[in-house]
């Protein structure tokens, strides 16, 4: 597994690129990037940064180049346990991306440089806080030429952050289709009329995209005079951005899940007893990476990642994961990382030969699945049948803790209650059955007051 090849999702940019070696992933720097590198390291900015927790801390090395003709330096990058993509953040996540980006640019300023690009895919959440992981997003500042990452910035984060506030917080979604961001002019016919009258969403999103309108497929003079925007200037639009940003808000309990913790069916004798159950088979397999599948606002992720085990929690519920990632937040967490992701559909390829974004399979496979609560929703909800689940779940781990909620527990009466009851295999029988094909039952237990069952499997 990438072993000795280019990394597929970086290629756009001549200054370098990451390739990996040996399971290890470097960064070569090119020739055409050598006075940047050179100015970041010098002027002490990429230190100031990485002091911060700004920046990915890297170390130069002498890894022989995958293309020694155009390389000038090599470096390692620390590793990040799970690259995530925009799509799957959410909305205080990408807030928290933006407003980091924003930062980075006024503190590159001081250092005599500036942000070339501000795509939000340069940003992943590390140790609990998001991190800008590219060492070659920097150059030069003149002063006078504008922002050149500006457009991309307002598409990659005002642009969705607006929507999500002011429409539906699903709006998130269209960067799956926009991977370079959202058109502004479409952000702008989405937008209620009324933000035309919200200043700094008139000059960044609705003005910026008549201008980008008009100019489409004209050449720009950078230089001339009416292109100048000095040093303070620079500084003006960058806190007018950061102002609305920080305006943008939304409120998490308005989604059908967000509430869970409050409203599930578990007793407190119960419920306690779930968590013993969950933590002992965590100590029992031991892992070291864990993905929570429907972790909702993340109770049982917490059990793996307070034990230092760099957990994604997944959850369909923008309001749950929400709410898990100001739980992180407020917590100051660091091997805990909420994203939100639909089971039935998740995060596919995309981009340039459909290489440059990967789908959830192809990011990593994690020692340890949790599916708590998950079985029945996909049963029953979406008619997916036991064997299409378990295939599903071996491909992607070892190890699985999941959840039998039977045909007569309350939450799957729910389920039940709005369609006709055609799931004649749904048993724990069948259950136990099926996944014996692809897993070893090593363990199960039933949870006290309840007909739930927990097991613990081990792929065969």
């Amino acid at each position: 597994m990438n072993q000795n090849k280019r990394e597929s999702a970086s290629f756009r940019d001549p200054s370098g690129f990451l390739f990996w070696r040996e399971g290890v992933l470097f960064r070569q720097i090119n020739q055409t990037y050598k006075d940047n590198y050179s100015l970041l390291i010098k002027s002490g900015l990429y230190q100031s940064l990485v002091d911060d927790g700004l920046l990915i801390p890297h170390e130069e090395v002498n890894t022989e180049p995958y293309e020694p003709e155009k390389a000038y330096r090599v470096i390692c990058p620390e590793r990040i346990p799970f690259i995530s993509y925009p799509y799957e953040w959410s909305f205080g996540q990408l807030k928290d991306a933006a407003l980091i980006t924003l930062a980075i640019q006024k503190h590159s300023l001081d250092f005599g440089m500036t942000l070339k690009d501000s795509s939000a895919y340069n940003i992943q959440f590390w140790r609990g806080k998001p991190i800008l992981i590219d060492s070659l997003s920097f150059e030069k500042y003149e002063d006078g030429k504008p922002w050149i990452a500006y457009r991309q910035f307002c598409q990659h984060f005002l642009a969705p952050l607006a929507l999500m506030s002011y429409r539906d917080v699903r709006l998130s979604q269209l960067l799956r289709t926009h991977i370079d961001g959202i058109p502004l002019d479409l952000a702008s016919k989405l937008l209620p009329f009324r933000t035309h009258f919200n200043f700094p969403l008139l000059t960044h999103i609705h003005l910026h995209a008549i201008t980008q309108k008009r100019y489409a497929g004209k050449k720009i003079d950078l230089d001339s005079s009416n292109r100048v925007v000095n040093k303070t200037g620079m500084l003006g639009i960058i806190s007018s951005l950061e102002s609305i940003i920080r305006q943008l808000n939304w409120n998490p309990e308005e989604t059908e899940w967000a509430d869970y913790d409050s409203t599930h069916n578990y007793t407190d004798a119960s419920f306690k007893h779930k968590k013993l159950i969950v933590k002992t088979y965590l100590e029992r397999v031991s892992p070291e990476t864990v993905w929570d599948l429907g972790a909702n606002t993340g109770v049982f992720s917490r059990l793996a990642s307070q034990q230092m085990i760099n957990t994604v929690a997944f959850d369909i519920d923008p309001g749950a994961v929400e709410l898990n990632y100001r739980k992180s937040v407020a917590g100051n967490e660091k091997y805990l990382v909420p994203l939100i992701l639909d089971m039935t559909n998740p995060s596919p390829d995309l981009g340039w030969h459909n290489q440059e974004r990967r789908s959830l399979i192809k990011r990593g496979s994690p020692d340890l699945l949790l599916a708590l609560a998950l079985v029945h929703h996909l049963v029953i909800a979406n008619n997916i049948s036991f064997d299409y689940v378990a295939r599903f779940m071996a491909d992607l781990s070892h190890w699985l803790i999941i959840e039998f909620v039977p045909k007569e527990d309350p939450q799957t009466q729910r389920l039940l209650s709005s369609r006709e009851d055609i799931f004649v295999d749904y048993s724990q029988k069948s259950f136990e059955k099926v996944f014996g094909i692809y897993f070893q039952i090593e363990d199960s237990v039933v949870i006290k007051n309840t007909k739930r069952k927990l097991y613990l499997m081990k792929k065969i």
